[in-house]
């Protein structure tokens, strides 16, 4: 019998990963595209995605027939029972049917889900959380992103909405979020946030190494762990200020939900996590009923840029 693979995608509104799972459950092939989501179509960002498992399927020379099914992650409001995308920040897709077009190229199922819902559910499956019931997720990026499992299973509440953690508002005085709130998590915790703050500092006439990189928008993790390891004291008070915050957040969520573990992933964690979990831990205690912190534990993610193809992959039904 012939081998059978998964293709799994984690698309993003500058670039779209890919890689092809094996049988087994491991990677034989990866791929990475850019994508120019600004203005475009949907039909130009399927399009992306549908190139993109064509390349994937001619360049490891895996046969068309051979794909089991495609999973994806992708931003946004994505209603995963009918592969419909009913809102997505960073891409033009607005109620649109992502499933019916890509099941008609390729002749497979498709599935598809939130970004940060799948990388949570990745980690919860193959990573930082396995093993574990009650899982919260938060993931620092260019936003924030979050996740939820309850009870075994990914917990996407009403219309497929849950987990806004960054939307959680810790001081309604605070900065201005993209939301359109002020005092967010995202506002002070996110890439987004932290730029912010710099340029705020280095606007006021005082020196960073990340002048520059933030001038224009966010910053490149990298950027960022590099000015760490310089000591730019502008960058870390951002982190201090960011750090702060997520320790709030996490207490509450903490005392919402029980969990068994707190998950920390995303870009930000990736690059500069060991910081960010030493700072959080030092001060998370405080926003947690001690009976309920003693049962939960701290845990960076363990998948890297890989959690939403993993996620992807526990999607598709056998």
């Amino acid at each position: 019998m012939a081998e059978s693979y998964n293709l799994c995608l984690d698309i993003g509104g500058t670039k779209v990963l890919g890689v092809i799972f094996n049988s087994k459950k491991e990677v034989v092939y990866r791929l990475k595209k850019k994508t120019k989501a600004g203005g475009d179509s949907s039909e130009n960002v399927e399009q992306v995605i549908i190139n993109v498992v064509k390349e994937l399927i001619s360049t490891s020379g895996i046969k068309k027939s051979d794909i089991h099914a495609i999973a994806a992650g992708a931003p946004g409001v994505i209603d995963q029972d009918k592969g419909v995308v009913l809102f997505s920040p960073n891409l033009p897709w607005r109620n649109y049917n992502i499933r019916k077009p890509i099941e008609e190229e390729f002749g497979c199922p498709f599935y598809i889900g939130n970004d940060v819902n799948v990388g949570v559910l990745g980690e919860y499956k193959f990573g930082a959380a396995k093993g574990y019931k009650n899982v919260v997720g938060l993931f620092v990026g260019t936003g924030m992103g979050g996740g939820l499992i309850l009870n075994g299973e990914l917990f996407t509440g009403n219309k497929f909405k849950a987990a806004e953690y960054g939307h959680m508002i810790l001081d309604p005085e605070g900065p201005l979020c993209n939301c359109g709130q002020r005092g967010c998590l995202e506002a002070f915790s996110s890439k987004q946030g932290m730029s912010s703050y710099i340029r705020q500092q280095v606007s006021r006439g005082r020196k960073s190494s990340m002048a520059e990189t933030v001038m224009d928008g966010v910053f490149k993790s990298k950027a960022l762990k590099n000015a760490l390891a310089e000591g730019d004291a502008v960058a870390m008070e951002a982190v201090n200020r960011a750090c702060h915050y997520l320790a709030i957040a996490s207490g509450n969520l903490v005392n919402t939900f029980s969990p068994d573990v707190v998950i920390y992933g995303g870009g930000v964690i990736e690059a500069v996590g060991d910081i960010f979990m030493e700072k959080i831990l030092a001060e998370v205690d405080r926003y947690c009923m001690p009976s309920i912190r003693e049962t939960v534990e701290f845990k960076k993610a363990a998948l890297g840029d890989d959690s939403i193809l993993y996620g992807a992959l526990s999607m598709i039904k056998k």
